[in-house]
């Protein structure tokens, strides 16, 4: 019996294309799409990477003078003075903890005052003496509020240690040191969620009675 053309078998000849060029055609469209979807697994850069990177045209001159060092930078002027501390001139003793100024892990002292670095643009603090806890020592000998910290055994994780030193150097500048009660209330700005307030409060009393 013979079977019908649609179920015979074909010449081997019969599956190749009329046109040499159309075979031609096929495996280069094949091989183009197979570069296009295989170059970013193997990690294959595009050519558009080794552009060099454009500067941000918000970007504006801001001066930092930082732990007695000025800084020129350019930045947009929606940066943090957080940001601006830890991100452009790496002086990550500064913690970012809540970022909404209620924990005062990035507490940083401002022409001798403290206040949170997130809540203030860089732009805000130009030209102004910034001190930041790695300021703080002097000569090679740490601040005497850093070293009261170490023997009251005033932190546990240590996060928040940083903005509760520099916020505990502005206390005793205050002369907010007068009983437990007022160094609590006065530092009451700063969050410690290990709890370890009992070494903070002794540190500072620590400190202030060296001061007197």
């Amino acid at each position: 019996m013979t079977l019908p053309p649609c179920y015979t078998n074909p010449e081997p000849d019969d599956e190749a294309p009329a046109d040499p060029s159309r075979r031609s055609f096929v495996i280069g469209s094949a091989a183009a799409t197979a570069a296009v979807l295989v170059s970013p697994i193997l990690g294959a850069a595009p050519a558009v990477a080794d552009a060099p990177p454009k500067s941000d045209p918000k970007a504006v001159a801001v001066v930092l003078d930082v732990n007695g060092k000025r800084h020129e930078l350019r930045l947009d002027p929606r940066t943090t003075l957080l940001d601006a501390l830890r991100e452009h001139l790496d002086l990550t003793g500064t913690k970012k903890g809540c970022d909404q100024g209620a924990c005062g892990a990035c507490t940083v002292l401002v022409d001798g005052k403290r206040i949170n670095s997130c809540l203030t643009l860089a732009v805000m603090n130009s030209g102004k003496a910034i001190t930041t806890v790695e300021g703080l020592a002097s000569g090679g000998r740490l601040n005497p509020v850093q070293a009261a910290f170490i023997r009251n055994d005033g932190f546990q994780c240590g996060y928040c240690t940083s903005g509760q030193i520099c916020s505990a150097v502005a206390l005793l500048r205050e002369g907010h040191t007068h009983s437990d009660d007022e160094i609590r209330a006065w530092m009451s700005g700063n969050i410690c969620r290990c709890g370890a307030y009992t070494g903070i409060v002794a540190a500072i009393r620590e400190a202030a009675n060296a001061r007197v």
